[in-house]
């Protein structure tokens, strides 16, 4: 590791820093446990998950995605510390799935699918941070949900928000903005004072001193519920206090092993999802082991367990915001994590003076990178194959959520797969010999269902008096309604006068 890689990954890791902070925080709200879990789960995945992981520059830590298994859950098991016991055993789960190589799942999903649910999260992250923008804050950071516990949903608040702005939350949004749009240009990045500092590090330093300026102004004043709120923790003991241990009173209870299994497979699906997507985003293209990431995911839960964190997936937000900012090597992922744990230390009363504005414009930002114009533009311009189960991920994503979407986008790009196999199952040529027109249909070896349509339009379209040849010679099996078809085709061909000529294919 050179002395360049170490200066850009410490600059990825302040960046991965800020947008973990909310987020962490927002999603052990949403999932109504202690605010320290949430820090307690970035700092896991950060440091131990990063450490085991099979990927070079994926982050880890709570997921929005798990929240609602994560509120079901402690509502059945009864308490948070029961729930954390079955966190565990997933962990265990998990350690298994990567020894029997399970990870190879995220192979197959299609390319289209994966930028469908980049963009999918940019447009959610984007759509989810302009009321914290704005200073309407009723929604907390990381709940991704389309319906919103206020009766509203995603898009219903966009236009509810105006009834709440914060005047000073708007100046401190828009100021934000702004400098995280300088500091992406050329200029910025090649001067060698002004490169060496992160943008969203700049957007937290004006926001803290804009927040204090504008405190002054009592119609400009931005509230406390406006700013980030983090746990306290001033002694030894009070930090020993923020640590739950599991309670494994239920092991022996169906649903409780109902839960582990449900959030192992949950999270290891999100895991090798994010993971997948950071490798697409990864400028050198690196390939990263899947089975490996299950592990260290594994290890990571049983540790979030054990400690009281919540559990731990790999998030594509922070990975892209890592990848980004620049990340050259795991070093970014961890220094995120030492960052997220000495600061709530050390200095909680700090950072309880940023607004939350400030950290909406770098997600606002973190958003827009994943879904540009241009890549609906390159999808559409690869065809409906690719751009259908694009636009259909994104599109249930927003009204649903991430596995649903990928879901949704999986099985169309599945119809569009079959729908090209059963095209190209035959060898079809036609030409005209000696005045006449010939058809010469090769079976493949396999003949199956869902080859019955195309044959039954192909046989459609062959002209009369024509001379149609079935060659037959590789074919070794033939799904029966298909056969009948065929059979009805030689039957009826004397009414369109086609001469029939089969080779070494029975009808």
């Amino acid at each position: 590791m050179n002395s360049k890689n170490i200066l850009v990954d410490f600059k990825a890791g302040i960046v991965v820093f800020l947008v973990a902070l909310p987020l962490s925080l927002g999603i052990a709200l949403a999932c109504n446990v202690p605010l320290f879990s949430g820090i307690l789960s970035g700092v896991i995945g950060g440091i131990i998950v990063t450490t085991f992981s099979g990927s070079v520059l994926s982050v880890s830590g709570a997921a929005a995605g798990l929240t609602a298994i994560v509120l079901s859950s402690v509502a059945i098991l009864g308490s948070y510390p029961l729930f954390l016991a079955a966190v565990l055993f997933a962990g265990i789960l998990q350690i298994v799935f990567g020894l029997l190589k399970a990870g190879s799942i995220g192979n197959y999903i299609p390319s289209a699918v994966i930028k469908g649910m980049l963009a999918g999260i940019g447009i959610i992250l984007i759509i989810k941070q302009l009321p914290h923008l704005v200073g309407y804050d009723k929604d907390p950071e990381g709940d991704f949900y389309f319906e919103q516990s206020d009766g509203h949903n995603s898009i219903s608040e966009l236009f509810y928000m105006f009834n709440y702005v914060s005047p000073g939350a708007i100046i401190v949004g828009i100021v934000s903005v702004l400098i995280l749009l300088v500091s992406d240009m050329a200029f910025y990045k090649k001067s060698t004072f002004l490169s060496f500092i992160p943008g969203p590090l700049m957007v937290v330093v004006f926001g803290i001193l804009l927040n204090i300026s504008l405190s002054a102004y009592p119609n400009l004043q931005i509230g406390s519920e406006h700013l980030v709120n983090l746990p306290i923790i001033n002694n030894w003991q009070d930090f020993k206090s923020n640590l739950i241990q599991p309670d494994f009173g239920l092991w022996n209870k169906g649903n409780f092993w109902v839960i582990v299994f449900t959030l192992a497979i949950v999270a290891s699906l999100e895991s090798l999802l994010s993971v997948e997507a950071a490798d697409k985003l990864d400028p050198e293209k690196r390939d990263s082991n899947s089975n490996r990431e299950l592990i260290a995911q594994g290890i990571g839960n049983i540790t979030s367990g054990l400690t009281g964190a919540l559990p731990v997936t790999a998030v594509i937000v922070r990975s892209s915001a890592n990848i980004n900012a620049g990340a050259q090597t795991k070093l970014s992922a961890i220094l995120h994590a030492v960052l997220l744990f000495t600061c709530v230390l050390l200095i909680p009363h700090v950072l309880g003076f940023i607004p939350n504005a400030a950290l909406a414009a770098i997600l606002i930002m973190t958003g827009y990178k994943l879904t540009k114009l241009s890549l609906f533009k390159h999808l559409y311009k690869k065809g409906l194959d690719q751009f259908l189960p694009f636009v259909v991920t994104i599109v249930v994503m927003l009204l649903t959520d991430l596995l649903k979407g990928v879901g949704a986008g999986l099985v169309v790009s599945v119809i569009f797969i079959i729908r090209a196999n059963i095209r190209s199952s035959f060898d079809i040529a036609e030409d005209v010999i000696e005045g006449k027109r010939h058809y010469m249909i090769k079976l493949p070896q396999h003949i199956t269902f869902f080859n019955k349509g195309y044959l039954i339009r192909y046989f459609k379209s062959i002209k009369k008096d024509s001379i149609v040849i079935i060659d037959g010679s590789i074919n070794k099996s033939t799904d029966k309604d298909v056969r009948e078809v065929m059979e009805d085709f030689v039957d009826t061909a004397s009414n369109r006068n086609l001469e029939i000529q089969l080779i070494k294919f029975e009808i």
